[in-house]
């Protein structure tokens, strides 16, 4: 009897043992974050690039720069003709184009002697008049602007020193050079600068000008 009062106890506490195991929690699972996203390399926050698609014209003078190659790399005068020479380069237009442009044409021609030239064009005199705006007539400096992408009448005008006192700013224009030949276009600085109408800011383009008249009495 007491042998099987024994053998009873042992199941009953081997089942105690059991349920308890079987009822007690788990490890807690530990959250892992996110992992965060790889980042390329080289990549970093660029800024917004401001650089203008600068057109090249008569009278500028360029640094052509050849890299490991200075017997190749000069300075030059874009010349009336609207061609520079450089070392191994005769009489190649530059006229009408860009800087970059006009690096790879130079490239192509020095690829005859060079292995893979790698050029570079910088405009170190932008004298010509397709990298500049005119302000003439009643403002108070008339003068020549360099040109730069986005830029607008307002700009020009603020420039300038504003109208003169006795400046005609409702009957202004803006003299262009399209397809050969010019266009006039009527623009009322009185409403840009007395009302604040950006419809009449225009954006302007290389080789624009500014006519401001005189009032009439």
């Amino acid at each position: 009897m007491d042998s099987v009062k024994l053998l009873t106890n042992c199941i009953t506490l081997l089942f105690f043992m059991w349920a308890t195991i079987a009822c007690a929690p788990g490890p807690q699972a530990q959250k892992v974050p996110p992992a965060a996203a790889p980042v390329p390399s080289g990549a970093a926050a660029s800024p917004i690039a401001a650089a203008a698609a600068y057109v090249i014209g008569p009278g500028d003078t360029l640094q052509i720069f050849v890299w490991r190659n200075p017997e190749l790399s000069a300075t030059v005068p874009v010349r009336p003709d609207g061609k520079i020479s450089t070392p191994l380069v005769e009489d190649m237009v530059a006229v009408g184009k860009t800087p970059s442009q006009l690096a790879r044409d130079v490239e192509k021609v020095l690829a005859e002697y060079v292995k893979s030239p790698q050029v570079n064009v910088i405009v170190t005199q932008p004298l010509s008049a397709f990298s500049q705006v005119k302000v003439i007539g009643q403002v108070v400096k008339p003068q020549s602007l360099p040109y730069h992408e986005g830029m607008t009448v307002l700009d020009a005008l603020l420039t300038v020193g504003g109208l003169g006192p006795y400046a005609a700013g409702n009957r202004a224009k803006v003299v262009r050079t399209e397809g050969g030949r010019q266009i006039q276009i009527d623009i009322n600085l009185g409403k840009i600068i007395d009302k604040g109408d950006m419809t009449q800011n225009l954006k302007l383009q290389p080789g624009d000008v500014i006519v401001v008249p005189e009032t009439r009495f």
